[in-house]
């Protein structure tokens, strides 16, 4: 299973002006299958409950699939350790891989083993395993965020998210891509004046969006896996169209990381143009690098940083 090709701009537009403006929550035919979830989810009215933990949903690469497993491993410990870093410990996370790798010895971390021997590119079959879970994986509302294994989450976000309670949930729209290769790390976040090519992380990297979810609403835990079929560009749209508008995290909070030997985007060509983004918007405050360091957990991950 492939991923699912992004619906085009001016089809969106026409479909959240229908639904947002005239209210109208039947599926038209041109829709595709994450519409109409989103509608379905919208349709079902969830009275929203108060969030009480974030959960993650990490679809692994096997080995059969890589050069150096133990890297990978070693990438993905590095993203949990984020997550036990937190300041609050209200968070899950779950693995799906075809092979269980060396995993923290602690509770809120799961492994859902992948046995589907289909050839090719499986992320988007465990990231649907992964969403089909959610009501084993959760028992009481909270937000869902995909999250790739070799990315890097800010001490205090999970914090954030169960403080401010946003109704719909979260959009990383600021955050860091790091070029491990070079040590340098470049700022996405929306256009301004100074910086009128720069790009949002949510248009970057998957690890960009937390949904509100309730896992006794069955309509929630379908939209979940739906949306996730779609390349990240989709999120805010599909989370608009349900009903549950994302809301941008106060400061950036996710960080990609670039040319480590095993990024998925390098083997479709599309790593090039993230790096000269790296270049084009590089840090170079020696104070704001050092606090990216503390909070990002840096001192051990890629080589030092310049």
């Amino acid at each position: 299973m492939a991923q699912v090709p992004a619906v085009p701009k001016h089809i969106r537009a026409r479909h959240l002006l229908r639904t947002q403006l005239l209210g109208k929550i039947d599926p038209t035919s041109e829709m595709v299958p994450s519409e109409r979830a989103a509608l379905a989810l919208r349709g079902a009215a969830v009275r929203k409950a108060t969030p009480k933990q974030v959960t993650f949903l990490l679809p692994l690469v096997g080995p059969d699939h890589v050069g150096d497993w133990d890297a990978v491993v070693a990438r993905l410990r590095s993203t949990l350790d984020g997550f036990l870093a937190q300041d609050r410990s209200d968070w899950t996370a779950a693995i799906c891989c075809q092979v269980r790798p060396d995993l923290p010895d602690d509770p809120r971390i799961t492994y859902l083993p992948f046995t589907d021997p289909t050839p090719g590119n499986d992320k988007w079959r465990k990231l649907r395993q992964l969403s089909k879970a959610l009501p084993d994986l959760t028992s009481s509302p909270g937000y869902v965020m995909s999250f790739d294994a070799d990315d890097l989450l800010r001490q205090g976000a999970v914090g954030e998210m169960l403080e401010r309670q946003e109704p719909g949930g979260y959009l990383v729209q600021s955050g860091y891509v790091m070029d491990v290769s070079a040590g340098d790390i470049g700022v996405a976040d929306t256009r301004s004046w100074s910086a009128p090519m720069r790009k949002p992380f949510w248009k970057l990297c998957g690890s960009c969006a937390a949904v509100y979810h309730d896992p006794s609403e069955p309509a929630s835990t379908a939209f979940i896996a739906e949306m996730t079929q779609h390349e990240h560009r989709m999120f805010p749209y599909l989370a608009a169209l349900a009903g549950q508008p994302l809301a941008p995290l106060s400061r950036p909070s996710v960080l990609y990381m670039l040319n480590h030997g095993g990024n998925f985007g390098a083997r479709r060509g599309r790593i090039g143009y993230k790096t000269r983004f790296v270049q084009r918007f590089k840090v170079t405050d020696d104070a704001t690098l050092a606090e990216i360091r503390r909070d990002f957990g840096l001192e051990t991950v890629g080589p030092t940083m310049r």
